[in-house]
């Protein structure tokens, strides 16, 4: 049976290697009905999804929205910037709201950590987290790791993937990590020191603090964006410095010993973490990730869907 161990999709933490297996054999599936002229499955005529985003957000929003009309749900989109949260609505007052609508699913991004499953425990939706805070950002890292799949191959095993920037504010890095390590990658996270996390080598991963001895030794590189609005104090003298010492550029990707995978969650900062001529070339596989991000959530929405109509 293809069942999810889990009801809700908090973090990679959470899941099993197969649950994770099964999301990228559905997401094979829905990668297929993407690409054909009628790009619509009947699946979840009769399910409500309600997209809560108290953090802005574009592209994993109109993901996720993409993701849920695909299957033919109905979608409630709600945004914080103009809603009672405004005016003083707590987060549990918001949600009961909009499920006395009669919603089926809650997919939320929220600013402080935990957000996801502080909700699970007391709403009767299924809830998938979309990023909580410097927590997870679950379906970012399941897209990742499809796309490194599709690129390199079923078998993880032996597979090295560098993690570069920002790893002490970024939830993507974490779930990645965890994603990565249980199909089993080996990890590396490289960054100045100021930006990784002390003790995260309790983690199992590998720590490197120069960028070419990094990307020697891996086959993928995951470019990450310098998460300047989660910084309260400045972790690097100025971005120039940060894009002189970290920034991954043309010259460098062709003086290294082999061809590697270049990744980036987005959105890019163009000449900062990654330049255009690298973000486009054809080591990049940045649209692909976009591409796949609408299946992997088209997958988790349908087989947590699954449950919900069984119960």
């Amino acid at each position: 049976m293809n069942n999810l161990s889990v009801d809700h999709l908090i973090g990679i933490k959470d899941l099993t290697k197969e649950d994770i297996e099964i999301i990228f054999k559905t997401a094979d599936s829905f990668k297929q009905v993407i690409n054909r002229p009628i790009k619509k499955v009947p699946s979840l005529r009769d399910i409500t999804i309600a997209n809560l985003f108290f953090e802005n957000s574009t592209r994993t929003r109109l993901s996720f929205e993409l993701a849920e009309k695909r299957l033919s749900a109905d979608v409630v989109n709600f945004s914080a910037a103009s809603s009672s949260v405004k005016k003083g609505e707590t987060l549990v007052d918001t949600v009961n709201n909009i499920l006395s609508m009669k919603v089926d699913m809650v997919v939320m991004r929220h600013s402080s950590p935990g957000a996801a499953k502080f909700l699970s425990e007391r709403i009767g939706a299924a809830v998938v987290n979309a990023g909580d805070g410097t927590h997870e950002h679950p379906t970012q890292a399941l897209l990742d790791s499809y796309s490194i799949r599709e690129q390199h191959g079923e078998d993880f095993n032996g597979r090295k993937v560098v993690i570069v920037g920002d790893i002490s504010h970024s939830r993507v890095a974490l779930s990645n990590i965890y994603c990565l390590q249980k199909l089993g990658a080996e990890v590396m996270v490289c960054g100045p020191t100021t930006l990784i996390p002390k003790h995260i080598d309790k983690l199992g991963v590998k720590v490197e603090h120069d960028l070419r001895t990094a990307l020697e030794w891996c086959d993928v590189a995951n470019m990450l964006r310098i998460q300047l609005e989660r910084q309260d104090i400045k972790y690097f003298p100025s971005l120039r410095e940060y894009s002189m010492l970290y920034g991954l550029n043309k010259e460098i990707l062709d003086s290294l010993s082999k061809k590697i995978t270049v990744m980036h969650p987005g959105p890019i900062n163009r000449g900062v973490e990654i330049t255009s001529d690298v973000a486009d070339s054809d080591q990049s596989i940045i649209l692909q990730q976009v591409e796949n991000g609408v299946a992997i959530r088209m997958a988790v929405i349908y087989l947590l869907a699954s449950k919900i109509k069984r119960q």
